[in-house]
C-alpha cells in the first residue's frame, strides 16, 4: 500500500514532517476573524460590532440557535468538503487522491447499492403509466408489479405528487403497523403511526412538545447522537446527561439514571423524558433484553416519557445479541399501552436499505392520552404531510418480499450480502483501531460506528490548546489534512471530561477499507512519534 507522504516539489518526501505541517495548520474554516469554536458539546458565539450594524448579527438572532451544535456535518466535514474541491480542481494538490468519509451514515454515498425490490417499486408507483405497457413484466418483478399497484390503489388519483393525511397514507400506515405485530409478536395500531421524513423531525416534534423552558430536562446518553443535544439546545430546554459505561461495553447502568434523575432534580430541573438509542450511536452497543426491563420500568417508577430510537434495528452483526423493540419488552412485561408513554423511531436511511436522501420512517406514538395525541398531530401538520416516496418505502422496509414470492430470494441474497459484509468491516476496523498505540475500541454489535477511545501526548494536547480546538478535533483534523480521512471527534457526541475519541462509520466499501486501515495506522504512527512526551 502506498506511503501518503508529500508528493511535489513544495512538500519534502517525510511523512512525519507532513504530519507535522498538516497539525499546525489553522483550524478556523471561514475566515481570521471567525469566532465559531471546532468542536464543543455545547456553548455560545459572539460577535463583534460594526460601524453600520448589518440588518443581522451573532447578536441579534435567537441565542439558541448559536446554542445549536451538529459535528456530524460541522467543521471537519466542511473542511472535507473544500479539499475535494480542492483535488478536483488541482489534482496532486494534497497528499492522497480521494477521501474517504467515515463520518456519517450515508451508505449509497459511499457505494452500497439500493435493494432492487424497493426501487423497482418506488419506479412503477412514481411513473404509474408503465403499469399499463406489455412490456412492463419483462423489466420488472412480478411481485414489485402487484405491490405497485396495490399502493396506488391506497393513494387518491393514484397521485403520488400530492399531499397525503398528515399521519401519511392510511393503507402504508396499516402495512406498517402489520409489520410491526409481526416483529414484535404484539398488536398494533395505524393510528398510533405517524410517517415522517426521517426519525428528525419527529425527534424535533417530540422534544418540541416536552420542554416548556431551561428547568426541564431530557436524559440523554452521553455520548449520544447530536441531534438530541442540538435539538434540545433550539427548544430551549436543559439535556440531561447520564454516561454510558465504556468499561462494559458501554453499559447503561440504571444506578448512573437514578444518579442524575436525582441530581437534576436538587437543581431544580424537571426530567420529563429518557433517550435510549439502541443499537448505539455513535457507540455500537446493543442492550440485553433484561436492561431493557430495567429501563421499562424506571421509567414508569419515574413517570418519565421513553423516545426510543430503534434505527438500526437491522444492524446486529454478532450472535449473542438481538434486537428486541421497547415496545415488545414492555408489553412481554404486561404493561399496557396507557402504562408507558413511549415514541418508537424507525428511519429508511439505516439498516440493509440506507435510503437516507429518500427521507422516510416513522413514529409509533403509544401510552399518551387523546388531548396530548392531538397536540402531536397539530405540530406535525404544520409540515402537511411527509414525502410520499419516502412513505412507500417505509412500508416496503416493514413488509419486504416474503417466502414464496418472485423477488424473495434476489431481496435475500442482497439483504444478507450487505449486512454481512458491514459485519466484516466492522471487524476489520475494530482490529485495526485496537492495534494501535493508545487507542482502544468496544467491539462494534450493531449500528454503523466504531467510537475508540484514544490516549494522546501531552504535547499534542497542548499544540491543540495553543490553537483553540478540542484535543481529539485536532486529531481529526491532522488526520484529515494528512490522509483524507473524514471522522468526527468525540467532543462532538459528548465524553466523560478528559477522555478523548472519534467516531468512525464502517461504511466505506469493502475493498476500501484496507486502505484506511493503512492510512490510519501509518498516520497515528507518525502523530504519536511527532508528539510523543
Amino acid at each position: 500500500m502506498r506511503r501518503f507522504v508529500a508528493h511535489s516539489a513544495r512538500r519534502r518526501n517525510n511523512f512525519t514532517t507532513c504530519v507535522l505541517r498538516h497539525c499546525t495548520l489553522p483550524l478556523r474554516l471561514w475566515s481570521s476573524t471567525s469566532t465559531s469554536k471546532p468542536c464543543y458539546f455545547s456553548g455560545s458565539v459572539a460577535s463583534g460590532g460594526s460601524a453600520s450594524a448589518p440588518p443581522l448579527t451573532l447578536d441579534t438572532i435567537n441565542p439558541k440557535v448559536l446554542k445549536c451544535e451538529y459535528a456530524v456535518l460541522g467543521e471537519t466535514f466542511i473542511l472535507a468538503q473544500r479539499l475535494q474541491q480542492e483535488l478536483k480542481e488541482n489534482p496532486g494538490s494534497h497528499p492522497f487522491n480521494e477521501l474517504l468519509y467515515c463520518n456519517i451514515g450515508n451508505p449509497h454515498s459511499l457505494g452500497q447499492q439500493p435493494i432492487t425490490f424497493f426501487r423497482e417499486v418506488l419506479a412503477l408507483c412514481d411513473h404509474p403509466v408503465l403499469l399499463d405497457r406489455a412490456e412492463t413484466r419483462g423489466y420488472f418483478s412480478a411481485d414489485a408489479v402487484e405491490r405497485a399497484l396495490q399502493i396506488l390503489n391506497q393513494i387518491p388519483e393514484r397521485a403520488t405528487g400530492a399531499y397525503s393525511h398528515t399521519q401519511g397514507i392510511k393503507g402504508l400506515r396499516d402495512t406498517i403497523a402489520s409489520g410491526i405485530e409481526a416483529r414484535d409478536g404484539y398488536p398494533a395500531d395505524p393510528n398510533d403511526i405517524f410517517l415522517i421524513d426521517g426519525a428528525s423531525p419527529a425527534v424535533h416534534i417530540i422534544i418540541q412538545l416536552l420542554l416548556r423552558s431551561e428547568e426541564d430536562g431530557i436524559l440523554c446518553p452521553i455520548p449520544q447522537y447530536p441531534l438530541y443535544s442540538g435539538s434540545i439546545a433550539l427548544h430551549g430546554g436543559s439535556l440531561v446527561p447520564y454516561y454510558l459505561d465504556e468499561e462494559t461495553e458501554w453499559g447503561l447502568e440504571i444506578s448512573e439514571l437514578k444518579n442524575q434523575l436525582e441530581t437534576e432534580k436538587s437543581k431544580g430541573i424537571t426530567v420529563r423524558a429518557l433517550v435510549v438509542i439502541n443499537p448505539g450511536n455513535p457507540t455500537g452497543q446493543v442492550l440485553a433484553e433484561s436492561n431493557q426491563r430495567e429501563i421499562v420500568d424506571f421509567c414508569k417508577n419515574e413517570g418519565l416519557v421513553l423516545i426510543a430510537d430503534e434505527v438500526y434495528q437491522e444492524n446486529v452483526y454478532v450472535p449473542d445479541k438481538k434486537f428486541h423493540s421497547f415496545k415488545k419488552v414492555s408489553q412481554s412485561m404486561k404493561y399496557g399501552m396507557e402504562d408507558i408513554p413511549l415514541v418508537s423511531l424507525q428511519s429508511i436511511s439505516k439498516g440493509y436499505y440506507g435510503e437516507c436522501g429518500r427521507r422516510g420512517g416513522y413514529m409509533e406514538v403509544t401510552g399518551f392520552c387523546s388531548e396530548i395525541r392531538e397536540q402531536i398531530y397539530k405540530v406535525a401538520s404544520l409540515d402537511t404531510c411527509s414525502n410520499i416516496s419516502g412513505q412507500i418505502l417505509a412500508s416496503l422496509v416493514m413488509n419486504p418480499p416474503k417466502v414464496g414470492d418472485d423477488s424473495y430470494e434476489s431481496f435475500s441474497s442482497e439483504k444478507e450480502a450487505i449486512l454481512s459484509s458491514l459485519a466484516r468491516r466492522a471487524k476489520t476496523l475494530e482490529d485495526a483501531l485496537n492495534s494501535l498505540e493508545g487507542v482502544t475500541c468496544n467491539r462494534a454489535e450493531g449500528a454503523m460506528y466504531l467510537f475508540p477511545r484514544i490516549e494522546l501526548p501531552k504535547k499534542a494536547i497542548e499544540a491543540a490548546k495553543a490553537v483553540n480546538t478540542a484535543p481529539d478535533a485536532f486529531y481529526a483534523r491532522c488526520l484529515l489534512n494528512a490522509t483524507g480521512i473524514v471522522v468526527i471527534p468525540g467532543c462532538g457526541f459528548g465524553q466523560v471530561p478528559g477522555q478523548w475519541h472519534f467516531r468512525c462509520t464502517i461504511l466505506p466499501q469493502e475493498d476500501k477499507i484496507p486502505i484506511v486501515v493503512s492510512r490510519l495506522t501509518e498516520f497515528h504512527k507518525a502523530f504519536m512519534d511527532e508528539f510523543r512526551n
